[in-house]
């Protein structure tokens, strides 16, 4: 039996018909007049026509004239023209009585032996239901912040109440160290209070310190201050943004920090001044809290209340060191996260503390 001869160009042309029809990608070949010569299966499938349909159709009058596009056009003129990078373009295919289709369309002219044929390589992507998708993801989460943010209204609106019953009650009771307990309480309700309130306005969940703790000092004072010209609170510090749940831990160490030097920096109607101070650099930042008062008396041991605790607690999970050091007068505490930055001059933003940082001890009065 003999077998057909058959010269390599018909044989080259052969396989590369095989190759295109077989491809799972939606792939058309074309002439340099933009005729299909052949297309993928894959590319039928898709589309719902035929191959012997498409064979011999001008790219542009497929579908009956819906890919004829200025976007396609522009692709298909650099490809054949050579003129520049290889491109993609996205173009919307508008079937009569059916839904639009999403289509990134790209060309590749092919090099090969034969260079007055002409050949280009068109394949198809059809991102109809991803961007779909995408959309309908995009809309869950814009509800969900709109959610997130009422969800934190009303828990803001709620502390506020707890702070108001905790602190009717403070006024109420006739112990002396009932009442300093239920203000404590008071305060620190407020300051989670002052956060959820910022949170509710804040779109993308981070937290401006500086925005922060200006309001949060200013509630302090507000209730715990009853002369402004004798004791002063101010924030001082750069811009710098926070994650929420580091915020959190932030402005507890803050309330604790000025409510113990109100409590103890000023006795007897001293006049003084409290200055809340943070500095960020890349990962690394510290917070200080110092106060210009009557300071730490050195003879006496170092109590360890429940501020002092709390400080304490609230600082390992921030990964961060605790640390006392007198002042000429008064005293300062310094709540320092130090990591070692891999890019130098970084922006000055807190990103979330690392967690093989390690604690160190301090003494807090409390």
């Amino acid at each position: 039996m003999s077998v057909e001869k058959h010269s390599p160009e018909d044989v080259a042309l052969s396989l590369t018909l095989a190759v295109v029809t077989s491809s799972p990608a939606p792939l058309l070949l074309l002439d340099g007049e933009l005729t299909v010569i052949a297309a993928s299966t894959s590319f039928c499938d898709v589309f719902g026509v035929e191959a012997g349909v498409l064979t011999g159709q001008p790219l542009y009058a497929l579908d009956d004239g819906e890919w004829d596009s200025p976007q396609l056009r522009s692709l298909m003129a650099a490809t054949t023209s050579g003129a520049g990078a290889p491109d993609a373009r996205d173009i919307d295919l508008k079937p009569p009585r059916r839904p639009v289709r999403h289509l990134i369309v790209q060309a590749r002219r092919l090099v090969y032996l034969d260079l007055e044929q002409t050949r280009i390589l068109v394949a198809v992507s059809d991102v109809t239901d991803a961007r779909a998708d995408a959309a309908l993801k995009e809309d869950a989460l814009r509800q969900n912040s709109v959610l997130l943010q009422e969800v934190r209204h009303r828990v803001a609106n709620s502390l506020q109440i707890i702070a108001s019953v905790l602190l009717q009650n403070a006024r109420r009771t006739t112990s002396d160290e009932t009442r300093g307990h239920l203000r404590d309480a008071h305060h620190r309700v407020m300051s989670v209070a002052a956060l959820e309130r910022l949170l509710s306005t804040s779109g993308d969940g981070d937290v401006e310190v500086r925005v922060y703790f200006t309001r949060l000092c200013e509630s302090i004072s507000a209730s715990m201050i009853g002369d402004v010209d004798q004791v002063s609170l101010t924030v001082e510090g750069g811009e710098g943004v926070v994650e929420a749940r580091v915020s959190v831990g932030l402005g507890l160490i803050v309330t604790e920090l000025v409510i113990n030097a109100l409590k103890h920096a000023f006795p007897d109607g001293r006049p003084g001044k409290i200055t809340v101070d943070y500095n960020f650099h890349g990962p690394n930042w510290i917070l200080c809290v110092r106060d210009d008062g009557v300071g730490m008396p050195l003879s006496a041991p170092v109590r360890s209340g429940l501020g002092t605790s709390i400080v304490r607690a609230l600082a390992g999970q921030l990964n961060a060191s605790v640390e006392m050091t007198p002042e000429h007068p008064g005293t300062q505490v310094s709540i320092r996260h130090t990591q070692i930055a891999l890019v130098q001059d970084e922006p000055e933003t807190a990103s979330a503390p690392d967690a093989g940082a390690r604690p160190a001890s301090g003494a807090i009065s409390g």
